[in-house]
């Protein structure tokens, strides 16, 4: 297939495309700088040059694609309290990508598994809804627009991403809570460190991508979810002893204080399960699950740290 993907230069699209092109599908990637067209090309694609802004060339882009893979986002402005402009942008890019696919296209777009409503019982799963007023329900209009372009006759999906997408090189989450510890002084987790979080490699990511454009029937709803739930104890542990600084408890009033913007995320228990997905589309991880990839030792390297610390 021809495939368009948006984002393609980020953490995760850099582990699309060479997905993608390993399974022989032609690629042509999104790109807003001379860096990120050089860093796309360098992996074998071509490049179109403009942003999620540029509707006119993403429907143009579509227009000359069978598939379309959407991971760019504009965190640009969401971290900066336009949350919602961001949101209302990335519902425009994924209908005029939807305009420009051919009838019987496939787009998959990404969302998240943190705060999908459950059973306190279960894991979340892919038919869970996400939890009225979560991080997830206020990004929720982006998946909702793409999986209603079943109804144009495209083939839409939805990969919902763990809060981690763990790896070498990786400057999200856990490398910020790698900073946060060497700023610290020692590895902290909220209350118990009971919370849970689903994680997943970037490459078995990736391949969870490729998988949906390929196989999953329209209005799909995805998990890319390896590890069910590990605890942010179990991370703090890991943490603390790679970098050899003591481990403990942060109260709950100082969560906020000691994890700055990541202290609304790390309290958040939310377990989820990816048996349907491997069911619908034959997706098996098969890369390092979270604690083996920390053990590894890449996220305490000297020069690493978190785009967000």
């Amino acid at each position: 297939m021809r495939v368009f993907v948006t984002g393609a230069s980020g953490w995760i699209g850099s582990a699309v495309v060479p997905e993608l092109l390993g399974a022989g599908h032609e690629v042509t990637g999104l790109a807003r700088s001379d860096a990120s067209a050089a860093a796309v090309e360098a992996q074998g694609a071509a490049v179109v040059r403009g942003s999620v802004e540029d509707l006119d060339v993403l429907r143009e882009a579509a227009t000359a694609a069978d598939a379309v893979v959407h991971l760019a986002f504009r965190h640009d402005i969401a971290f900066i309290g336009r949350f919602d402009d961001a949101v209302a942008s990335d519902v425009a890019a994924i209908e005029a990508l939807g305009s420009g696919l051919p009838p019987g296209g496939a787009i998959v777009v990404a969302g998240g598994t943190l705060g999908l409503a459950r059973d306190e019982a279960r894991a979340a799963t892919e038919r869970d809804l996400p939890f009225p007023g979560s991080v997830s329900d206020h990004r929720q209009p982006g998946p909702s627009a793409a999986l209603a372009l079943a109804k144009r006759g495209l083939r839409p999906s939805v990969v919902r991403l763990s809060p981690t997408v763990h790896g070498e090189g990786d400057a999200g989450f856990m490398a910020t809570l790698v900073e946060i510890a060497r700023k610290q002084g020692f590895s902290g987790y909220p209350g118990d460190g009971s919370a849970r979080w689903t994680a997943v490699h970037v490459r078995d990511s990736a391949r969870l991508f490729r998988r949906a454009i390929e196989v999953a029937p329209a209005g799909s709803v995805l998990h890319a979810v390896a590890d069910e739930g590990v605890s942010l104890r179990d991370i703090a542990e890991v943490i603390g002893r790679h970098l050899d600084i003591p481990v403990r408890s942060v109260p709950t009033e100082q969560v906020d204080e000691h994890f700055g913007f990541l202290g609304v995320f790390v309290a958040l228990d939310g377990p989820a399960s990816s048996a349907l997905t491997r069911e619908l589309t034959g997706w098996v991880p098969r890369e390092p699950g979270l604690l083996e990839d920390l053990d590894e030792g890449h996220y305490f390297a000297p020069g690493t740290g978190g785009k967000w610390g």
